[in-house]
């Protein structure tokens, strides 16, 4: 059946691109694990976990046991992150669906345990990957609970510490100054976790922010002074976007990296619509709800099928347009829940089924995620995850 007119477009070759072109950004022996959560930030899990996987990935990272278990349904063959770890209930479907799950806190490590154990598996066979907290105070364990949480791991018990992480909260700040502290205290951890008997494989650290900031060569010495192989978990990037720092690196001071991937990255969505009708007004009209726009002359009005309950955000309306026919076209009146309403007056022969670009380029105008957030005060994290479920994504 045909889909109302509201949909994402996902280039996965660019896609597949950009992951390539990440790994050219690691350490040789820099492991990339593509974060693929919150439906692979708005763009859809089953289009895009499989590209990554297809330009390489090894690793996905997901945050929760059921996109975990989304994300093995299209992927067998990858080791899947759950990166905010198991709730109660939910080591069952860790263990069946070979997910692999970020613990920090005990009775997390009792749940996946309990489901280890009920499910037969031998010493030593379910990898967890343990998270320390170094200074986001949000999600991790505190260095000084690090002596107890050890005990866990033992020889006897069916949990294997495969990894240890930590998140750099700070990465986008040019300086760097909070990334080295971080980088220390998670060296002393490591170091005890050592001292402790306990041999983790990965050290996991560091997402877009990080491997743009040619941090990958510090997390390798890193792993490698402890016998470790390096992991980053680059998420926005993956995307085909360079988020900005604040304060901004100095123009002689941008890492190659950074540099590099301003060429390089390509954004992968592009979020569409269609003309469904168009009208002329007279002067003195009044357009949508509580009639916050009044024409001043006779307007030719567009109207469009997508609203708030699509993602398009109502602060937008005030003072933003979209592109029909390669132009500009500001909004007029408020943004419906389903409906929206484009000024086309300045441009000839805007008809009923004519393309509208939300996001993405038209012509010779682009309208990016940074646009977006820009007027509306956000990031460009959220312009893509509030995408509503009704857009339909498309592999194009």
């Amino acid at each position: 059946m045909p889909n109302r007119p509201c949909w994402v477009e996902i280039q996965t070759r660019l896609l597949e691109e950009n992951y390539r072109f990440l790994q050219t950004l690691a350490a040789p022996q820099m492991e990339l694990l593509a974060i693929v959560k919150a439906d692979a930030y708005g763009h859809g899990l089953p289009l895009c976990a499989p590209a990554v996987v297809r330009a390489g990935a090894r690793w996905l990272g997901v945050t929760s046991v059921e996109e975990g278990v989304a994300a093995r349904a299209v992927c067998p063959d990858p080791r899947v992150l759950v990166v905010s770890g198991a709730f109660p209930g939910e080591g069952k479907a860790v263990v069946e669906n070979r997910l692999t799950a970020v613990a920090w806190e005990l009775w997390q490590l009792d749940e996946l345990e309990g489901a280890a154990r009920a499910a037969g598996l031998p010493a030593q066979s379910l990898p967890v990957h343990l998270e320390i907290d170094t200074g986001m105070s949000r999600q991790g364990m505190l260095p000084a609970e690090l002596a107890t949480v050890l005990t866990r791991f033992g020889a006897g018990s069916p949990l294997r510490l495969e990894a240890v992480m930590t998140h750099l909260f700070a990465a986008d700040e040019a300086n760097g100054v909070v990334t080295r502290k971080q980088l220390a205290e998670l060296d002393k951890v490591v170091a005890a976790i050592e001292a402790a008997g306990l041999k983790p494989e990965w050290l996991n650290v560091g997402s877009s922010a990080a491997l743009l900031a040619g941090q990958a060569a510090t997390v390798a010495d890193l792993a490698a002074r402890r016998g470790m192989k390096p992991m980053m978990r680059p998420g926005l990037a993956l995307y085909g976007l360079v988020q900005d720092f604040d304060p901004p690196f100095a123009p002689h001071e941008e890492p190659e990296a950074m540099t590099a991937a301003r060429t390089h990255l390509q954004p992968v969505l592009s979020w569409k619509t269609r003309v469904a009708g168009v009208r002329t007004v007279p002067a003195g009209s009044m357009v949508g709800y509580n009639g916050t726009f009044v024409a001043t002359q006779p307007t030719r009005l567009a109207l469009l099928a997508v609203g708030y309950a699509d993602g398009l955000d109502r602060k937008l309306a005030r003072h933003f347009s979209l592109l029909v026919r390669g132009q500009r076209a500001p909004f007029a009146g408020r943004i419906s829940m389903d409906q929206s309403v484009l000024d086309v007056t300045g441009i000839p022969g805007v008809e009923a089924g004519d393309e509208v670009v939300i996001l993405g380029t038209q012509g010779d105008e682009t309208i990016t995620a940074f646009d977006h957030a820009k007027a509306t005060g956000t990031i460009p994290w959220e312009v893509f995850t509030r995408i509503g479920p009704r857009v339909k994504r498309v592999a194009v």
